[in-house]
């Protein structure tokens, strides 16, 4: 179940835990759309990552996924007796855009995206980039598409929905047509909500993004991982409020006289996986680097991970 606003208030969005990864099968989700599930399970990646293949005998395949001999036979499969003229790639993490190269060799297809990898702003003197083992810095599109630009093949078209936020590149795509289908990739999912961990990620940024996506009127979402979203206007606005309820939790921790990043994970995520603790870390990272900007809280030079942070003056 998705998330649903009541009584015309927004609440916090409801987590879809029910998915079968089906590993190694082409599963029909939609008309002319099927869904592979990478067997790459992880805290990060839920089951593991979907693979899409869009249209009929010509097709487009979205987020190949990484170098996997398993997934790559089980989308050759899919494919035979089907021309690829495009490969749709959502951001440049390993576990979605590595196979794109490779399957472009295989079919001739060219590669579409926002553009290469690239970090949200640049690194701090003396600062480390957590996921840069993360990031596929070899991936370069042969199509570089700006937010409502389309591609198009036999019977089917995508067009590019900028949404950065989780990382500077990322793109979801709208299949054209009256389903109102949007392959959100990383940016909107059932089962959890999106890592944004600077410098590759930004929380302005992914807060924008989701408002962007609310100005659509889309009927149903296939992320990255996990099952669709079946309702995306009330998961959107459920998403928002997530987001500003951490914001709040994480002021609040500094009122209470929390300096340190880890004393506030510890109190605002004592509910969540330890083993997730670090990405928590670098999400409230992310909102200290918007309060900052915004004025709300101070810190000595550049936010980081073990920065003090104080209430602004007067608030």
């Amino acid at each position: 179940m998705t998330g649903k606003a009541s009584d015309g208030k927004d609440e916090a969005p409801h987590f879809d835990l029910a998915f079968k990864p089906a590993y190694g099968e082409a599963v029909p989700v939609a008309p002319r759309v099927q869904r592979l599930t990478v067997n790459n399970p992880s805290p990060f990646t839920f089951h593991g990552t979907n693979s899409y293949i869009v249209g009929d005998r010509s097709v487009a395949v979205i987020d190949p996924g990484p170098e996997d001999e398993a997934h790559f036979r089980a989308l050759m499969q899919a494919l035979a007796g089907r021309e690829v003229t495009h490969i749709a790639v959502s951001h440049t993490h390993r576990d979605h855009s590595p196979l794109a190269r490779r399957l472009k060799a295989e079919t001739g297809a060219l590669i579409v995206a926002e553009g290469p990898h690239r970090a949200a702003r640049p690194l701090h003197a003396g600062e480390r980039n957590p996921f840069a083992e993360s990031a596929d810095t070899d991936f370069s599109p042969d199509i570089a598409l700006g937010h409502g630009e389309t591609v198009e093949g036999d019977g089917w078209a995508l067009t590019a929905l900028l949404t950065p936020g989780h990382t500077a590149n990322h793109a979801a795509f709208a299949l054209d047509g009256p389903d109102g289908i949007v392959f959100s990739a990383d940016h909107v999912m059932a089962w959890a909500t999106t890592i944004v961990a600077p410098p590759d990620g930004a929380m302005a940024d992914y807060m924008a993004s989701l408002e962007r996506l609310l100005e659509r009127d889309d009927r149903i979402y296939f992320p990255g991982h996990g099952g669709p979203v079946t309702e995306p206007a009330s998961f959107l606005r459920g998403l928002r409020t997530h987001r500003r309820m951490r914001e709040r939790a994480v002021r609040e921790r500094i009122r209470a006289g929390d300096r340190l990043i880890a004393d506030m994970v510890k109190v605002i995520y004592r509910e969540t996986d330890p083993r997730l603790h670090g990405a928590a870390a670098l999400s409230v990272l992310a909102h200290l680097e918007d309060l900052v900007a915004r004025g709300e809280v101070v810190t000595e030079g550049p936010p980081s991970l073990k920065g003090l942070y104080f209430p602004a003056p007067g608030l």
